[in-house]
This record gives C-alpha cells, sequence and structure tokens, in this order.
C-alpha cells in the first residue's frame, strides 16, 4: 500500500484518480446528463490506464520474457480491450471498429511522431534499432491487409455471411501471426532487437504482489467507468458535435494510450528512442493482430450478433497510409525534430477530416 501511495504522490497523472468515485457517484446522481458524465470518465480512464501500465511493467518484470510478452500482449492495451468489450456488448460496432482503427493510428501516427518531436527538440539528433521498426511495420502492413480483403469482399459478392466466415478466419490467423512474432522477436531471434542507444534504466518493479492486486482492482473500475463512458458517448457526442466514430478514432484512442504516450515521451527526452519505438509500434501492433481479432471472436459470445472486420472504406485507408508513413519515416534508423512533425501532420489531416466528414453508421 505504501508503494502505491508513493506512487501517487509522485505523478501528478495519477491524481485524476478523484474523478473514478465522482463518476461512479454521477452515473447515479444525474443519470440523464450524458455529457458530464462521459467527460468525468474520460478524466476517470487517464488515471487507471497509468496504474495498469505500470502494473503491468512490475509482473513482467518478475516473471521473466516469456510471460511477461504474454502478459503484455493481454495487459498492455487492457483500457482500449475493456472500452471495446462495453460497446461490444451494446451493439455499438462503429464504435468499437472506430476505436481499433484509431488506436492503430493514434500509436503509429500520434504517439510516435510526439516522440520524435520530443527526442529532436532536445537531441540534434537520435537513433534506433531499424531492425525492430521493419518488424512491427511488416506486422502492421499484415494486419492492413486483413482490413482491405473483407471490404473487397463485400463489394464483390455482397453476401454479409461469407464476410464473416472470412473475418473469423482472419482473426485466427491474426493471431496466430502474433504469437509467432513474439516467438521471433523475443526466442530465435532477440539479438537482432538489441536496443540502439542507450540502456533501459528501469526503476525497480512494485512486489508482485501488489501489482496483481492493483491489475485486479484497477480492472474492475476500468469495466465500471466504461460502461459509463460507452452508456453517455452517444448522447454527448451529439452534444458536442463528434460522431462516434470521431469519438472511437480520436477520444477513446488517445485516453486509452494516456499512460503508454507518457513512458514514450518521457523515453524519448532522455534519449532512449528505442524505448519510445517499442512501444509505438508494439501498441498498434497489439491492437491490430491481438485486440482486434479476439474481438471479433467474443462478438460470436457476448455481442448481439457476430462483428466482422468490414471497416468503412475511410479507415482503411488511414490505416494503410499509416503503416506506410510509419514505416517511410522509420526505415532510416535515424530521426530528428522535424521528422516529428511530419508524422504528427498526418495524424492531424486524419482527425481533421473524419471531424468533418464522419462515415455513415
Amino acid at each position: 500500500m505504501n508503494r502505491v501511495l508513493g506512487e501517487l504522490r509522485k505523478s501528478p497523472l495519477l491524481w485524476l484518480l478523484i474523478f473514478v468515485p465522482v463518476t461512479l457517484a454521477g452515473e447515479r446522481l444525474w443519470p440523464e446528463r450524458h455529457t458530464l458524465l462521459f467527460l468525468l470518465s474520460v478524466l476517470a480512464i487517464i488515471p487507471l490506464a497509468a496504474l495498469l501500465s505500470t502494473a503491468t511493467e512490475s509482473v513482467a518484470e518478475r516473471t521473466g520474457d516469456a510471460v511477461g510478452g504474454l502478459l503484455n500482449a493481454t495487459l498492455g492495451n487492457l483500457t482500449e480491450l475493456v472500452i471495446a468489450l462495453t460497446a461490444l456488448q451494446a451493439g455499438q460496432y462503429l464504435l468499437v471498429k472506430a476505436s481499433i482503427a484509431g488506436a492503430i493510428v493514434t500509436n503509429a501516427l500520434f504517439m510516435l511522431g510526439g516522440a520524435f518531436l520530443i527526442g529532436g527538440l532536445k537531441h540534434h539528433e537520435q537513433q534506433f534499432n531499424r531492425v525492430n521498426a521493419r518488424v512491427q511495420s511488416s506486422l502492421l502492413f499484415l494486419a492492413a491487409v486483413a482490413l482491405v480483403v473483407p471490404s473487397l469482399v463485400a463489394q464483390v459478392d455482397g453476401r454479409q455471411a461469407i464476410t464473416q466466415s472470412l473475418s473469423l478466419g482472419l482473426a485466427v490467423l491474426l493471431i496466430i501471426a502474433y504469437a509467432l512474432s513474439m516467438v521471433f522477436s523475443m526466442k530465435t531471434h532477440k539479438e537482432a532487437f538489441a536496443s540502439a542507444g542507450h540502456a533501459e534504466a528501469a526503476e525497480a518493479p512494485w512486489p508482485i504482489a501488489v501489482a496483481l492486486i492493483t491489475l485486479a482492482v484497477v480492472t474492475v473500475f476500468v469495466a465500471l467507468v466504461s460502461e459509463v463512458f460507452v452508456s453517455s458517448v452517444q448522447s454527448a457526442a451529439e452534444t458536442l458535435g463528434m460522431t462516434p466514430a470521431f469519438v472511437g478514432f480520436v477520444i477513446v484512442a488517445i485516453v486509452g494510450a494516456a499512460a503508454e504516450m507518457t513512458t514514450a515521451f518521457s523515453a524519448a527526452a532522455k534519449d532512449r528512442l528505442d524505448l519510445s519505438v517499442g512501444i509505438a509500434f508494439g501498441s498498434a501492433v497489439q491492437i491490430a493482430l491481438f485486440v482486434a481479432p479476439l474481438l471479433v471472436i467474443l462478438s460470436y459470445v457476448i455481442g448481439p450478433s457476430p462483428m466482422d472486420l468490414q471497416f468503412w472504406p475511410g479507415a482503411v485507408v488511414m490505416v494503410l497510409i499509416a503503416t506506410l508513413a510509419a514505416t517511410l519515416m522509420t526505415n532510416g534508423g535515424r530521426s530528428a525534430w522535424f521528422v516529428g512533425v511530419m508524422i504528427l501532420m498526418v495524424y492531424a489531416i486524419f482527425a481533421l477530416t473524419l471531424f468533418l466528414l464522419p462515415p455513415a453508421a
């Protein structure tokens, strides 16, 4: 308990935990004030995501590479997964798909571009392991292909049953590809993924008991707050002039990745760009090859109807362009602040376009 209290005092971001009880109480006191509940739930999710990230890293440190990699795969994007599961159960498939596409694009562009910009402003030029970046960007391209195929089949054939069966098969293939990528990077070819910059100076991890208890408790609160978020997002979005697609693509993606962004930006400022690139690409790959396929499979169990991988054309194009942009900008293994600016501009173009020209429901 003292360790957790110490973290609360050290990190101002965790002070936002006060909004967790306020959000849960507000749901009972003001059930009709959807915009207020939406804003409160966003503020509550940010510190919960930070606690999840820290606890997950502590457990991974104690259990070794193999189990740690599996924990990072399942818990690294737990905030986005819980929000998506809640929306999936409510049948808000547009919000689910927008959050998936948004998380991929946000991690590959916003987080990566922000890290390059912050690191470049403090250090004239930085280096990182381009082998790791190439492998991760290749996995993103694989996921982008998996998003393109169902949309093409739906346009050519037009039968929803085929699209759903194809999406289920693709979901299984993507999870297998992700598992094999973990074996490749952590077992058979781990020497190729060594840091090209400074060695990571990690802080002492939490005791395993504290980390596990924190994971269990915070997961429960994330689920409760996510219910408030999903139930209020539609009305709040209309009031604020936003569509569920924009909320999922931009708001949910940024809020869910707030803790990871903090770590990535801080690492870049300390000239540990390998860590920043690894977090950005790793999170995007987790969403594309693990979270999205898992949601397709779980939709057969908890959703009102099976969900497919057929995204609206704009989302597919954005994921493809984000993958190509991230690949192009990381190909040389070097970065400067203007590289970050160019990547962030691509993200800004996407966000502005989606705000002004939302997809059909």
